[in-house]
């Protein structure tokens, strides 16, 4: 091909003359104008640089395709650094990658420090019966401290209450039913009503001692904090496990904690952690591009670090564990948070003061508080977790004192302790009881217990927040997963070692699930009940020489007693929680104690709706679970973002069919039985319905106009929230699809690589993939495809180039590279 003539004339795409360049001539320089654009040559010198690029391409005699030497001529000036490059908003990590502008290779860019590698590896898991019986600790104290005996008689006076109360209303139920027990049904829903009893009045008895230890404002036993200041060898580690989560909300919640800990004076001894399973290819990207910025933002460059695993393997428990192998040994502490949790930095001091001052804590679990729902589902338990949640987090401390739970996040953990003593191995075995440890968080508590190490829940620290589900499915969709994993605590159980405090938490977990379907079975034969006292005669002699007949009798007051007992228990720990709001003197928080008093009978309202349909979907999750069904271990949607009526239909259709079904048969059968049944039918026939309209952000709204379902955080929202409200403000300018961008935006693509720390080689299968991709574009390629290229920064680049140089429009128009280019953020 010979260079073109200058003076000839071409027609562009808006049928305009194009003069002093023929048509070849244009779209060359057309091209190379806009990747000068793209990375950021200041404009007075974009246009000349371009004219340069071409004509030199063009002097050349070789025919070769002239975008290409076009490229290859522009590489040629950019490695000279006579050119003035305005770099990106991450100005630091973007002289970082500048190299690789228009370079292959790979490295340059620290997202993590320096490996520290140490050993994690799991010991001690022994199953067995015999092991049911063997209680002894790793560290066993020579005196026990004060507060074990305490909790021994006050779980012994938990026990008597609950036994107590439990004897007595299963006497009432055997005495309110006909046949006193006698009926063929009879004796199975008497068990199964008592154990459900038994399960309410553990809840109940909780919130009373909760009631009271709020009241009294001072537990001896709680850990003390005497330092005001943290050592200065003291290191702790924030750390933020990731996956396929919003990027924006992620890194906001990141730079409100980490503003509100620079406010205290003490981030020196912080780092923070994003660590990350993510799969998705554009998430990826945007997550590094993110992080990137939020350096640049905070300065934080060396306090902020950025880590992505290229196996997911255990989930979150084996993304921290992968933390404590790298670089656990640098800190002494370590915070735990989710996707969405953010905390104040007065309450990362007070944990860590709370820490230091008590040796023996290895887990200080703080009582996160529900923010930032707008849908009205949201709103309803973000309201509940504050009017009624305080209870029974005290109630908690009050029975479990130093052997609490650990909920997973939003808690401080001994690093040291963790490592030697909490590594999970894999069960042997299929799921459920088998494979991968889910809910990790119950058996690391158990096992730092264990070990000799104290946990502890500080139900009264403040500055610690979390956001709840914000739809129905989305919570039982949570459920579904957490289901599969408590099952496995009905087998770990049997731990050799483990107190009998965590071996009762491991049965609470599973019976959590277990009780929907004791529930529905209990509903079930009442209702089978009821139809057999209609369609089969009664026999008044059942024996041959009886000379008085046996009467079924129905003892209504006994049954009104025994409703009335179950309501008080339901029911009564909501009063004390919104009196407890009132001698506090923060009705006002809540909107007054008019609007107090009605978004609680609302809430009791629409929890008896959701409480049918919770307790048919855990019915179906634990039976299952129990059948060897797996499920898969998803990312959460944590945006408001409604339930369409095709989801809804597709989880809601069988309960729905099922409540217009058993409700016909029963009204149809045994009239006077429907009354009693009747809450149980509207539930199951209004689920699909309830299910979209509370999922919606504008029913939330208009309840919130209203002063309903206020909480405190948004009449007075605190100094972190407001920090990150103030974040998520701030536009990132993340790209719509992060794999489009990583193989068009110079900067993009070089940034990428620049993380890379192993330079792919090109084999047949990736020449191959690279002649794939160029021909079908983004849209032809699976995620396995596509992540195969993000892992190689040889293959990666080389389709980056080979869209940039490709002759023609096919290429471009596949990978829509100019409208690409025209929105990228940094030109």
């Amino acid at each position: 091909m010979s260079s073109p003539r200058r003076g000839a004339t071409a027609t562009n795409r808006d049928g305009h003359e194009v003069f002093y360049m023929d048509k070849v001539w244009y779209e060359v320089e057309k091209r190379i104008l806009l990747y000068i654009w793209a990375i950021g040559v200041v404009p007075i010198t974009s246009l000349k640089l371009a004219v340069e690029v071409v004509n030199r391409a063009f002097s050349r005699k070789d025919d070769s395709n002239p975008v290409k030497k076009a490229v290859e001529e522009l590489q040629a000036i950019l490695s000279k650094g006579d050119v003035t490059i305005r770099h990106p908003r991450w100005r630091r990590l973007g002289e970082a990658a500048s190299p690789l502008i228009l370079t292959e290779g790979c490295g340059g860019t620290a997202s993590a420090p320096p490996l520290k590698r140490v050993s994690m590896a799991p010991k001690g898991f022994e199953l067995g019966l015999r092991s049911l019986f063997s209680t002894n600790r790793e560290v066993v104290d020579e005196k026990p401290p004060l507060w074990e005996r305490a909790a021994g008689r006050r779980r012994f006076l938990l026990t008597v209450l609950v036994v107590i109360s439990t004897s007595v209303a299963t006497s009432i139920m055997g005495v309110a039913m006909p046949h006193k027990g006698g009926a063929l049904l009879e004796p199975l829903m008497i068990i199964a009503f008592a154990a459900l009893f038994a399960w309410i009045s553990v809840g109940f008895w909780t919130a009373i001692a909760g009631f009271f230890t709020i009241l009294r404002r001072f537990d001896r036993f709680a850990p003390k904090i005497e330092l005001k200041e943290i050592s200065p060898d003291v290191r702790v580690a924030v750390l933020f496990p990731i996956f396929n989560e919003e990027t924006e909300r992620v890194f906001a919640g990141v730079e409100a904690t980490y503003r509100s800990l620079e406010k205290t004076g003490e981030l020196e001894h912080f780092d923070f952690f994003v660590l990350s399973d993510t799969n998705n290819p554009d998430i990826w990207i945007s997550e590094e591009l993110a992080w990137a910025e939020v350096c640049e933002r905070l300065n934080a460059l060396g306090k902020l670090f950025y880590r992505r695993r290229w196996r997911n393997t255990k989930k979150k428990s084996g993304n921290i564990s992968d933390f404590c192998r790298r670089w656990g040994k640098d800190y002494r502490y370590m915070v735990v948070f989710d996707a969405d949790s953010v905390m104040s930095g007065e309450a990362l001091v007070k944990m860590t003061c709370a820490m230091e001052a008590n040796p023996k804590i290895g887990i200080l679990q703080t009582a996160p508080k529900a923010v930032r729902r707008r849908t009205l589902y949201g709103r309803i338990q973000q309201f509940a977790s504050h009017v009624y949640g305080p209870l029974f987090t005290a109630g908690l401390h009050f029975w479990q004192l130093g052997d609490a739970q650990y909920w997973g996040h939003n808690a401080i953990i001994r690093v040291e302790a963790f490592m030697k003593h909490c590594a999970l191995p894999k069960l042997p075995g299929k799921p459920p009881l088998g494979g991968e440890i889910l809910s990790h968080d119950f058996v690391e508590a158990a096992l730092m217990r264990r070990a000799g190490f104290e946990v502890w829940l500080s139900h009264d620290l403040s500055g610690s927040y979390e956001e709840v589900p914000p739809t129905l499915l989305e919570e039982l969709s949570r459920d579904r997963r957490w289901c599969q994993g408590n099952l496995q605590h009905v087998r770990l159980f049997l731990l050799k070692g483990i107190i009998p405090t965590h071996r009762f938490l491991f049965l609470n977990g599973a019976m959590i699930y277990g009780s929907g379907l004791l529930w529905f079975c209990f509903i079930l034969m009442s209702s089978l009940e009821a139809i057999l006292e209609v369609l089969i005669e009664p026999v008044y002699f059942p024996a041959e020489y009886a000379l008085f007949p046996q009467w079924p009798v129905w003892y209504p007051q006994w049954a009104l007693i025994l409703l009335v007992t179950t309501l008080i228990i339901l029911f009564l720990p909501k009063l004390l929680g919104a009196f407890l709001v009132l001698i506090k003197g923060e009705a006002r928080l809540f909107g007054g104690v008019r609007r107090l008093f009605m978004s609680m009978i609302l809430e009791v309202f629409f929890s008896i709706l959701f409480a049918p349909i919770k307790m048919l979907f855990h019915s179906k999750f634990f039976f299952f679970a129990l059948l060897g069904q797996q499920v898969a271990w998803g990312p959460q949607e944590r945006s408001d973002v409604g339930t369409s009526w095709k989801r809804a239909l597709r989880f809601h259709w069988s309960g729905t069919s099922i409540g217009l079904l058993w409700g016909a048969l029963i009204l149809i059968v045994n009239p006077s039985f429907f009354l009693w049944l009747s809450p149980i039918v509207v539930s199951f026939v209004l689920s699909l319905p309830l299910s979209v309209w509370t999922s919606r952000a504008t029913a939330g709204e208009a309840f919130k106009r209203k002063g309903l379902f206020l909480t405190p955080e948004e009449t007075r929202p605190s100094r972190e929230l407001d920090l990150l409200e103030k974040a998520l403000s701030k536009d990132l300018r993340l790209p719509e699809s992060g794999f489009r961008s990583a193989v068009l935006e110079p900067w993009v693509n070089a940034f990428h690589r620049s993380l890379l720390r192993k330079k792919g080689r090109m084999l047949k299968r990736e020449e191959n993939l690279l002649s794939r991709a160029l021909e079908v574009g983004p849209g032809g390629l699976s995620r396995s495809e596509v992540m195969m290229i993000l892992k190689n920064p040889s293959l990666l680049f080389a389709i980056h180039r080979g869209v940039w140089e490709a002759s023609g429009n096919d290429i471009g128009e596949r990978w829509m590279l100019l409208g690409t280019v025209r929105a990228w953020p940094y030109i």
